[in-house]
């Protein structure tokens, strides 16, 4: 296991992450966006030891496994983080999610930010790539048009991990869940929690629950998990192809469905 470069003797055990020709901001904007996390004092993060443009270095957490109590921690952690908020929708600057660039440009409302910033920018990916059909492509189109309409109630900037599929989600030996990879940005809380359920974070409902007491949901937010699933579904169609074009034509029927 690779030890930390800023005190190579300390014997402290360590999580280096590196990438082969990453951008000069790569590392750092994800060193930034977890320094943010930790500092809304929700759910936890690793510590940041060292970052250069080539490598991040964090705290070792030993990995454990989910369990009830983990998870309905996990869940009231998670409201905590969103519930501190953010300035406005976006951030101060573009991201990444994945190896994809995200732009993440401060948005007057967050269906600005989801049309512009989300799912039109990742879809026009998606469609210059050759990666998703006409058709479906249409149909996304088509839910970004009446966006407004079917975003549910507005609510204020949420402080979002942005990209919390389960993967992301680190259940730690000691007990608690920690967030991992993150692409922080203010946005609507929805879009963290229905991507917890994209790929089948174990022990979801137990999450949500918890979620739900410590921080209420708007009516109607599981009418909404198609919409928010919408941009990395579209993500996935623009960097792997494959059958993801395909889902976001079936998340945007299912969305549009919903228009009165």
């Amino acid at each position: 296991m690779p030890r930390d470069p800023a005190d190579p003797a300390d014997g402290r055990v360590v999580f280096a992450k590196t990438r082969p020709g990453a951008p000069a901001d790569f590392f750092r904007t994800e060193a930034d966006g977890l320094r943010r996390l930790g500092a809304a004092g929700g759910a936890p993060v690793p510590a940041v030891l060292d970052v250069t443009d080539d490598a991040l270095v964090l705290e070792w957490i030993e990995p454990g496994r989910p369990t009830p109590a983990a998870a309905e921690e996990f869940g009231r952690a998670l409201a905590a983080t969103h519930a501190a908020g953010a300035e406005h929708f976006g951030g101060t600057g573009d991201g990444y999610l994945g190896s994809l660039r995200l732009p993440n440009r401060p948005a007057a409302t967050w269906p600005e930010l989801y049309a512009e910033q989300r799912v039109g920018a990742a879809l026009k990916h998606a469609v210059d790539r050759g990666r998703i059909d006409a058709a479906d492509a249409a149909l996304v189109e088509q839910v970004l048009a009446v966006l407004p309409a079917v975003a549910g109630p507005a609510e204020p900037p949420a402080l979002l991990h942005g990209d919390l599929w389960a993967g992301n989600v680190h259940w730690s030996a000691a007990g608690p869940a920690y967030l991992i990879d993150p692409a922080v940005h203010g946005g609507h809380r929805e879009t963290d929690l229905a991507m917890l359920a994209l790929f089948g974070c174990p022990l979801l409902e137990r999450i949500l629950a918890a979620y739900g007491e410590a921080f209420p949901l708007g009516d109607g937010w599981r009418d909404r998990v198609a919409l928010h699933q919408l941009h990395p579904v579209v993500v996935h169609a623009a960097l792997f192809g494959g059958g993801y074009g395909a889902q976001a034509g079936r998340l945007a029927r299912a969305v549009l469905r919903t228009v009165g």
